[in-house]
């Protein structure tokens, strides 16, 4: 038994979530209303759980990184934020821009109709209601303004008290809510296959998945001729030779992990050490442009897969917040998402069951937004060694 919960620990996240999908539509096909009833009953509990968490993840989270960065003020640091924050924006409304052109094309009218009609209802056999301490909305401003106050007064204690409750919140997310979303998963899948709306479902995650992985490649297409306009140099040199990294952070899934090869590739560009040493080793915390096109592209996604209106004015102030919430993101499994909860629920109204689809989809899609994120570094490590020194000479070093 041991040996099985060891190796069940040591399979990578996204294997477990394709294993509950798989076995969830399978068993939800033959299982009796009891079984689906009864995990139910447990997916209720998991949401009241989640809910309760949003509040806490968030100020535990922004709130100290907003501080670690506000309390340099230095030009580089100033500038460096700045450029990874306009890329992640820009790369929000280019997913958008994207989606809502292709995403109709991919997502069946008559399964649309058939998820918000079709199927029967089992409800749980009972429901216990853990009401968070504070609303989304209230955690997101509080943590702006305390982050901001720590780093600008230096405020030790406060910063502190913050760090060890980012550490409290990151464990539980780790210990507690990531192993516990597989069964979450299965659950969900199992009532949809039960109720037989899971086909359509599935059918649009595939496609969805194929079309944002294509936008992340044109992206970073992109972020590399906005560097060779500020640079004068070959956007498609640099970008080649940024290709260790990014296949790098395709296997390891881990930005940290990444950042030495990030760091030789850039210099290999041209970049001067100095510059290279300060802004890829922050960019691999503040700067996640494929983490966001993926949220936002999934959003969109599950919000036309369930037939919901999608304006612009609501997105746009929904990537802009993401940005920020971005520099939270943890370094464990599905860190990003788990960030932007808050922000999917309180200004998209995403409740505990979309939020876990969104889980999904973004975990399934893990590897190459952190590719994306990674190799997007070095586009703003060539643009600051731009912007803070000499124009380099001829197109980098071979």
């Amino acid at each position: 038994m041991h040996n099985i919960l060891q190796k069940y620990h040591e399979t990578p996240l996204l294997v477990k979530i394709i294993i509950a999908i798989v076995a969830g539509t399978l068993i939800g096909m033959v299982a009796s209303p009891v079984v689906v009833r009864a995990m139910n009953t447990f997916c209720s509990l998991f949401n009241q759980l989640l809910g309760f968490m949003i509040p806490l993840i968030i100020v535990g989270l922004v709130t100290p990184a907003i501080a670690r960065v506000g309390k340099d003020a230095g030009r580089l640091l100033g500038l460096t934020v700045l450029i990874a924050y306009v890329f992640t924006v820009l790369s929000g409304l280019f997913a958008y821009g994207c989606s809502v052109r292709l995403f109709p094309l991919l997502v069946d009218g008559s399964a649309v109709d058939m998820l918000k009609s079709g199927g029967s209802s089992f409800a749980p056999y009972f429901t216990v209601g853990i009401p968070p301490i504070m609303d989304v909305m209230t955690a997101l401003v509080g943590s702006f303004v305390l982050g901001l106050g720590i780093g600008a007064f230096n405020a030790v204690y406060i910063r502190n008290f913050f760090d060890e409750l980012e550490l409290i919140v990151t464990s539980t997310i780790s210990v507690l809510v990531v192993p516990l979303l597989p069964l979450f998963i299965f659950g969900l899948f199992m009532d949809m296959a039960a109720a037989g709306k899971v086909g359509p479902v599935l059918l649009a995650f595939v496609k969805v998945i194929i079309v944002i992985f294509i936008m992340t490649l044109v992206l970073l297409v992109l972020q590399y001729c906005v560097a060779g306009i500020v640079t004068g140099r070959n956007p498609f040199r640099m970008l080649a030779r940024m290709m260790p990294a990014y296949f790098t952070a395709l296997g390891t899934s881990s930005s940290a992990a990444t950042i030495p090869v990030t760091l030789k590739q850039a210099k290999t560009n041209g970049v001067r050490g100095e510059i290279a040493g300060f802004v890829i080793p922050l960019c691999a915390t503040i700067h996640l442009s494929g983490s966001t096109l993926k949220i936002t592209s999934c959003a969109i996604a599950l919000m036309m897969i369930q037939g919901l209106h999608i304006g612009f004015l609501p997105m746009f102030g929904f990537v802009l917040m993401l940005g920020v919430t971005m520099v939270a993101a943890p370094g464990v499994p599905g860190g990003a998402i788990m960030a932007a909860l808050g922000v999917l629920e309180s200004l998209l109204g995403f409740d505990a069951s979309q939020q876990a689809m969104m889980i999904t989809l973004y975990i399934a899609m893990d590897s190459f937004g952190t590719a994306c994120n990674v190799t997007g570094d070095g586009a703003i490590a060539v643009i600051m060694d731009r912007l803070t020194g000499k124009a380099p000479v001829g197109d980098g070093h071979s």
